[in-house]
């Protein structure tokens, strides 16, 4: 993976392009005007310095080809929906981590998040060559569970009091995708969905 590369994902709805210091004006409406987004975030982007802090942290880990943060746009009327990445990315074991999902909530429950993820599992799976993606998120983050069983991620485990929230500490849930899982039900599930919208 060439972590210096534009990469660019896309598809008739969405497009992914890396994340840069310039997101910040773009995504600062959603940190200052919708709290409830930064509900269960381990990193709190909720003004804009914190939201300057959380871009540069995503960009650092990018420079150590730890991560691959991108912004997501809407190509409906052309619109910053929000931010996702890859990151505890490992190529020797052919593996990552997708998350440091949010949306601003007018994309929520639109379609948007399978566009995303379809884009997004498949350069994983069929361009980096990986074998294995993982999700975690607070146990009691119902929708962002959900929406991670929806895309086909299977629930591992939970991992108890394992980190520090900005609330204390939390029990994250575990999810992944293996490779074979992506080829054989997946990837046809997630395009017949996308194929009927």
């Amino acid at each position: 993976m060439d972590f210096n590369a534009e990469i660019i994902l896309e598809d008739v709805r969405v497009k992914l392009s890396p994340l840069s210091k310039k997101a910040t004006k773009h995504l600062l409406q959603y940190s200052l005007n919708e709290p409830e987004t930064w509900t269960y975030s381990l990193q709190q982007p909720n003004s804009e310095s914190a939201l300057e802090t959380y871009i540069q942290t995503a960009l650092q880990a990018k420079k150590e080809e730890k991560a691959y943060p991108f912004i997501v746009t809407d190509k409906r009327d052309n619109s910053i929906a929000g931010s996702t990445r890859l990151y505890d990315i490992n190529r020797y074991h052919k593996t990552c981590s997708l998350g440091y999902t949010w949306y601003g909530k007018a994309y929520r429950g639109t379609g948007l998040n399978t566009h995303c993820k379809y884009l997004l599992l498949k350069f994983i799976f069929e361009t980096l060559h990986f074998e294995r993606v993982e999700f975690r998120a607070d146990y009691n983050n119902a929708r962002s569970i959900k929406a991670m069983k929806n895309i086909g991620a299977t629930v591992e485990g939970v991992l108890r009091n394992n980190c520090t929230a900005p609330n204390g500490r939390r029990d994250s849930i575990v999810l992944s995708i293996l490779s074979n899982e992506w080829f054989e039900e997946v990837q046809p599930m997630l395009l017949n969905r996308l194929n009927t919208e």
